[in-house]
């Protein structure tokens, strides 16, 4: 059998043992996910595992750089990755997807047994921590929208007040100033 004979079938396989299986995640023909543990678990991760062109004669190749797996310290993953390359080494020339996935359903135990979860921390800063120059937005002042309508009820469409709009305040000035008359 010719080495993409061999891809078909074994993923024909994959596809009846793991169908409505919630942990396997075919990505394409030749890219597989599978998680290990319960989605909530701590320690719970994800193999990608992706077929060369000449698997299952080559080793495929596996990862755990996926986002789910980012809570997993470098050594665990490293610890998880060489127990499956042993794997991998041991059915060499046969289908193994099926294996590798069981081994690691199996051994999840022992290889998370020293697990710490990694935690990142994200610092805030505020604008007067760096050291680029901040604008400072100028606050205008917030009008009523009865003042907004006498505003726009007296200005003309170029925003300027007409001509006598303060006629009032000057009858009222003379009012109480009185006007002087001539004899």
């Amino acid at each position: 059998m010719t080495a993409n004979e061999d891809q078909e079938m074994e993923l024909e396989a994959l596809r009846s043992i793991y169908e409505g299986d919630e942990c396997f995640k075919e990505v394409s023909p030749v890219s597989f996910q599978f998680r290990i543990g319960e989605q909530d678990d701590s320690k719970a991760f994800i193999l990608d595992i992706s077929w060369p062109e000449m698997y299952p004669e080559t080793a495929p190749e596996i990862s755990l750089d996926g986002f789910f797996n980012k809570k997993i310290s470098s050594e665990t993953k490293q610890l998880i990755i060489s127990g499956l390359e042993e794997q991998v080494e041991a059915n060499l020339g046969t289908a193994m997807m099926y294996t590798l996935f069981e081994w690691a359903k199996d051994n999840q135990e022992a290889l998370m047994e020293n697990h710490q979860a990694v935690v990142t921390a994200v610092t805030l800063t505020s604008n007067s921590d760096l050291n680029a120059p901040a604008k400072k937005k100028e606050k205008k002042e917030q009008l009523t929208k009865s003042q907004k309508r006498k505003i726009t009820c007296r200005t003309d469409n170029k925003g300027e007040l007409p001509r006598g709009w303060d006629w009032v305040d000057v009858i009222k000035q003379l009012s109480r100033t009185g006007g002087k008359e001539e004899d």
